[in-house]
């Protein structure tokens, strides 16, 4: 661990030597990302600075003690005062390694979720629509803003597709380990003998970006208009405000009609492919780290089956870590602390007992 703790002094170290480059400070694009990147170690730097002042009481304290003209009651308070210290380091280093645990530059982003309705029918789009119902419950109770981006209902009350962006302090950090398959298990209202279904919902959670994050040049985009269908309102229906963007060296498409306005639209829309780009872009290096990836929880695959909602049985389970709720009504109602606590905590050993195995 103390060479953990090293290596992120010495590199808070080179950024605030580079931060004051004028080299640097001419390149806006650098200026960003290495405050950024300062700021995320700030709070480790702060706390490694208290852990070398105890330190250097511990030293002064025990040679105090060393000294043979330290006695009586002086060496009594020397003694108790040692001990505090020693405490105070320990709990100070078990912070430390939490912090570098914790350490995740894309924790704090906002994201841009993805809700699409997978095997199942009508089935599978009401549940769609449950689990846009869930997510912006848990937002609300965290006092997070949720924004509508691209929505794509159905006649029954479900959604086919739902894309919005949650913003707020904390957020990746928060619902990362959402990305995967849902499964639910109950009987449809359209069934009439009772049979139990089994449908299932894919979730996308993808850190939200600026522009610096990722270059896209105008060139590499077809744009295309088109009039709006489905529900949306006069408005919406008869205008050409319906956008349509392709990256063509990705192929990665994006569309959005649920403003009225087509400028809103392409805003929407590029907003969404800056973050599935951004994704594209992380998912290539995570693969080169993939002996990381495979001690942590879930791979965030949206093929990954996560999490099964039991209606009969009122269970939630989430395979990954084995844990199984009897809240299921609570927990669509956007209570998911239990459920997102345990899987931070489940994350957070995992990598633990990694860097503690094999090093960092």
């Amino acid at each position: 661990m103390r060479e953990a703790f090293e290596s992120r002094l010495k590199r808070f170290r080179e950024l605030e030597r580079l931060l004051s480059d004028p080299a640097v400070a001419s390149n806006p694009r650098q200026v960003r990302e290495y405050a950024k990147e300062h700021a995320g170690l700030k709070p480790f730097a702060e706390k490694h600075a208290e852990y070398s002042r105890l330190q250097e009481q511990i030293r002064v304290t025990q040679e105090m003690l060393g000294s043979k003209e330290t006695g009586g009651e002086m060496r009594q308070l020397a003694e108790a005062e040692l001990e505090e210290l020693k405490n105070r380091l320990s709990q100070v280093e078990r912070e430390l390694e939490i912090l570098i645990l914790e350490d995740d530059p894309e924790g704090e982003r906002s994201v841009i979720m993805e809700i699409r309705a997978g095997t199942g029918g009508a089935e599978a789009a009401l549940f769609a629509a449950d689990l846009y119902r869930m997510y912006t419950r848990y937002a609300a109770g965290r006092g997070w803003s949720v924004e509508s981006l691209s929505m794509n209902p159905t006649e029954m009350g479900g959604f086919k597709e739902a894309i919005f962006a949650v913003e707020g302090a904390g957020v990746f950090k928060r619902l990362k380990f959402e990305s995967g398959v849902h499964r639910v298990q109950r009987v449809p209202d359209t069934e009439a003998s009772g049979r139990i279904h089994t449908s299932t919902v894919t979730v996308a959670v993808l850190p939200e970006v600026e522009d610096l994050d990722v270059e896209i040049d105008p060139k590499d985009l077809r744009i295309d208009v088109y009039r709006s269908s489905g529900p949306g309102g006069q408005g919406v229906n008869t205008t050409d405000s319906a956008v349509r963007i392709t990256h063509i060296p990705t192929g990665l498409v994006v569309s959005c009609q649920d403003e009225r306005s087509q400028l809103k639209n392409k805003a929407k829309g590029m907003k969404v492919l800056r973050a599935r780009l951004y994704e594209l872009k992380s998912r290539e290096q995570e693969a080169r780290r993939a002996s990381d990836r495979r001690s942590q929880i879930g791979s965030g695959d949206r093929s990954e089956k996560i999490r099964t909602y039991n209606f009969p049985d009122r269970r939630v389970t989430d395979h990954r870590i084995g844990l199984t709720s009897h809240r299921l009504e609570n927990i669509l109602d956007g209570q998911m602390d239990e459920i997102i606590d345990a899987l931070v905590e489940a994350d957070r050993q995992a990598r633990l007992h990694r860097q503690v195995g094999g090093g960092f």
